[in-house]
């Protein structure tokens, strides 16, 4: 999902973070279709998020106002607006909010197609290769080493998501705590015409794609490096998909996976270089913005290295601000 306007709400340069990157999009999935001949299936129908009690539809309205005010693309619908858009949705549904420019894409499809890009052009990703830390030499990182071999760089990019705590930087641990958090997830088969826009409730959210699956996410349990699913997660996305779709009731579930997001005690992105080392960049913890961040993220680590520029988004998400908390809370 490529959402800020519903996941980046609470943090305004986050959300400008996110706004930047989804307008990347267009341009990033027809260079990868034109340089791979892979569709990342860009979809811009938009997003809905729902309200099935008072309590929540008065949540969205106050949502709805406040985001008004900032000029974000929103409309609020009424229940039968809604469901002139989803007939399928629940009647239980008290209203709706409309976010045209929150689209998707196919996550796996994008994978496939910066593989095939990597293979077109030259670069070699080497799998099943634990980094045990970083090479130091008078104070500036020169590569990574492994069980293995090493690699050397004259710039060396962290992107390791939740495992990056446990890379070491010489005999150092790395300045910032990244954890990671466990979101389980299912899909439905054979649900062609059921949904066409993606679908947020309090319990969680509907993706359709393209080939007739229905997508259902997600959990959020700090269960440490845990990637198994389990029958009181899964259960609890059922709930959640046939409150927004009753239709899915007596659907079987096609497919159960679970992932790993890295999260930083903040809920922010950690962008930037570690104090007191040289060449060396950290980009993790985008927590449930990975794939939506990834364009801007690149473009902003790209720039830096080659060009010097100094994003402010760098300087609104570096490693520095968590001394800067600590030392404020003392």
């Amino acid at each position: 999902m490529l959402a800020p306007n519903i996941e980046t709400d609470s943090d305004l340069d986050f959300h400008k973070f996110g706004i930047e990157s989804l307008e990347l999009y267009p341009k990033f999935a027809s260079e990868l279709l034109e340089e791979t001949g892979i569709d990342i299936e860009l979809e811009r129908s938009g997003t809905l998020c729902l309200a099935f009690t008072e309590a929540e539809n008065a949540e969205l309205q106050d949502t709805y106002y406040r985001q008004q005010s900032r000029d974000v693309a929103v409309e609020l619908l009424s229940s039968e607006q809604l469901r002139q858009l989803e007939p399928s949705i629940s009647s239980d549904v008290h209203a709706a909010l409309f976010y045209p420019n929150d689209w998707q894409v196919e996550n796996r499809k994008l994978v496939a197609a910066l593989r095939e890009f990597a293979k077109r052009n030259g670069i070699h990703i080497i799998e099943n290769a634990e980094v045990e830390g970083l090479l130091i030499e008078q104070r500036r990182v020169v590569g990574a080493k492994t069980a293995a071999c090493e690699f050397r760089a004259d710039t060396t990019v962290i992107a390791t998501g939740a495992w990056t705590s446990l890379i070491k930087i010489g005999d150092t641990s790395m300045p910032v705590s990244i954890k990671p958090i466990r979101g389980q997830m299912l899909s439905f088969n054979h649900c062609d015409g059921l949904l066409r826009h993606v679908v947020y409730s309090h319990s969680g959210y509907l993706v359709p794609r393209s080939d007739g699956r229905i997508l259902v996410g997600a959990t959020a349990e700090d269960v440490g490096f845990d990637k198994t699913t389990n029958a009181e997660g899964i259960a609890s996305l059922r709930l959640a998909a046939v409150e927004i779709l009753p239709q899915l009731a007596n659907a079987d579930a096609d497919e159960t996976w679970a992932g790993l997001r890295p999260f930083a005690e903040d809920g922010l992105p950690v962008l930037g270089e570690i104090p007191d080392w040289k060449n060396v960049i950290v980009a993790t913890a985008h927590y449930r913005n990975g794939i939506l961040l990834a364009p801007k993220t690149g473009e902003i680590v790209a720039d830096r290295i080659l060009d010097g520029v100094e994003s402010d988004f760098l300087k609104r998400f570096g490693i520095g601000r968590f001394e800067t908390a600590r030392a404020s809370v003392v």
